[in-house]
């Protein structure tokens, strides 16, 4: 009998760039062997510069996506990405709650890379409040950790180690905080994990600004665990797989490059032309 790849459910909202948001989870988990079952929480018009339009998917057809899924299939993972809306974030929460078994992973993303905001103070309350307790790991920026912890706009001053601090306090359980946008000549992102281990791996600063780094990473985490690794372990290979990723990412408009998941089945010429062998 053939063994069904493991499948992960994704909310978030779509990218037609397929840089970031659902298709970037899509392209991700399909990637590394698992099977994606993806939820949209919402519509954008964008480019690969930034967010033009942000349109919510109401609430009650976001919970019947997932419902009428969940009914039919098991899946080992769900993922929350971009959720859109308060609405949605309860609606999400109540999924979860009565799927307990099925471990939790979010990527809290907050505005685009460019800045464009994507939820409100209060949605943000909401997402810490109903779904952080229920999380095996969240993983945000080091720009969204301070958001998450405050309101205050002077945040620069606040360390990422209380920023992780705060966040166990209000009930993660495992902490990923990512430090692209920190001034460090490598790139040092930081687990700080339910075992009160604090993890730091170093990285190559790439020279390039990318679209869809977050969720190409926090999607990498989903499948691997989903292959049977331990949490530390999908950290670690997720970082490894995102990086590489986006060594080799291609810039197919006049805004940001964007991460290449299939970097082991391409091979281009430098002008962009696929290489046949």
């Amino acid at each position: 009998m053939i063994k069904h790849p493991p499948k992960v459910m994704s909310f978030s909202a779509t990218d037609p760039t397929g840089g970031a948001g659902l298709q970037a989870d899509v392209l991700t988990v399909s990637s590394l062997g698992c099977h994606p079952i993806s939820i949209s929480t919402g519509f954008t018009i964008q480019d690969t510069s930034g967010v033009s339009k942000l349109i919510p998917i109401d609430s009650e057809f976001v919970s019947d996506q997932a419902r009428f899924l969940l009914a039919d299939m098991e899946v080992e993972i769900f993922k929350l990405g971009l959720l859109c809306s308060k609405e949605n974030i309860v609606a999400i929460a109540e999924i979860i709650a009565d799927y307990p078994d099925v471990p939790l992973v979010i990527d809290p993303v907050l505005a685009s890379g460019r800045g464009d905001n994507f939820i409100d103070i209060e949605a943000r309350k909401m997402m810490i409040e109903l779904l952080f307790p229920k999380s095996l790991l969240i993983t945000p920026n080091s720009l969204e950790a301070r958001q998450l912890i405050s309101n205050d706009e002077e945040l620069s001053d606040i360390s990422i180690g209380a920023c992780a601090d705060r966040l166990k306090e209000i009930g993660c359980e495992n902490i990923l905080i990512t430090g692209t946008h920190e001034n460090t000549k490598n790139v040092i992102n930081t687990l700080y994990s339910s075992s009160n281990q604090i993890i730091p791996y170093h990285w190559d600063r790439l020279p390039s600004s990318y679209h869809g780094s977050g969720c190409t990473l926090t999607s990498a985490i989903c499948a691997y665990y989903a292959l049977g690794f331990s949490i530390t372990e999908a950290v670690e290979e997720a970082q490894y797989f995102t990086w590489q990723t986006l060594k080799n990412g291609f810039k197919p408009g006049m805004g940001q490059l964007i991460p290449n998941r299939f970097f082991r089945a391409n091979d281009f010429e430098d002008d962009g032309k696929f290489k046949h062998h």
